[in-house]
């Protein structure tokens, strides 16, 4: 049976992506804020040495989910600002880059495994004026996941990044009620944004099923919003 661990499994994309693997055969430990603060540079070993104890020590597949949204203005005082970008880069990207460290150490140790990171149209389009630090770490998430796969694609580890565009969780509702949902809905041509479960669909797939060849593969689910 597959053993996974997901960060950010309590709502949105995460409880979607959670909600998903009960339709496989898998284990999942699913964290949230209850187990921990990916802001402090100490909790993503604590989860990861807690996933490990509970799934009888062996993780098969990483899914780095949790993240942030969060704003700052370039007009904020300078340490304001300062304390803004480092704690976004801390939950998004840092938090993030430890567990696939602690990852790719087990599974060169298991003969392999996956890592799936959730990263952002952001990555490719960049974002608002005010969120310079979410568009840097989804953007440096892409490159982390496809220089894993490079390293250690021979080692039969996989590594596989997910960009959504907006997806309809509480994070966009409050994204599109301020920024004008009409005008953003019309730069989709699909006319809507994404749900939860489509993305969970394909980071099920991503996690589980997408051959060893894909590794390396960006994952775009935006409605066709922006298009490489």
């Amino acid at each position: 049976m597959t053993t996974i661990l997901l960060t950010g499994a309590t709502r949105g994309i995460g409880a979607a992506i959670a909600a998903r693997f009960q339709q496989e055969n898998v284990t999942l430990i699913g964290t949230g804020s209850a187990d921990g603060d990916l802001a402090d540079p100490a909790t993503p070993a604590r989860l990861w040495r807690s996933a490990l104890d509970r799934l009888d020590g062996r993780i098969d597949v990483l899914i780095n989910n949790a993240g942030i949204f969060e704003g700052a203005s370039i007009d904020l005082p300078d340490v304001e600002w300062t304390v803004a970008w480092d704690r976004t880069m801390q939950v998004n990207l840092s938090a993030s880059a430890e567990l696939c460290r602690f990852a790719v150490r087990h599974f060169r140790e298991r003969g392999g495994g996956r890592i799936v990171n959730m990263a952002s149209r952001a990555a490719y389009r960049g974002d608002g004026p005010d969120n310079w630090s979410y568009a840097a770490s989804k953007g440096a998430m892409v490159a982390m996941t496809k220089t894993i796969a490079r390293a250690y694609a021979s080692e039969g580890i996989y590594a596989f990044a997910i960009c959504p565009g907006f997806t309809m969780t509480g994070m966009a509702d409050d994204y599109l009620s301020s920024r004008g949902g009409a005008q953003l809905l019309a730069d989709i041509p699909l006319g809507r944004v994404a749900e939860p479960d489509e993305v969970a669909e394909v980071t099920a797939f991503a996690a589980l099923r997408a051959p060893p060849s894909m590794t390396g593969a960006v994952l775009d689910i935006n409605g066709a919003s922006y298009v490489r």
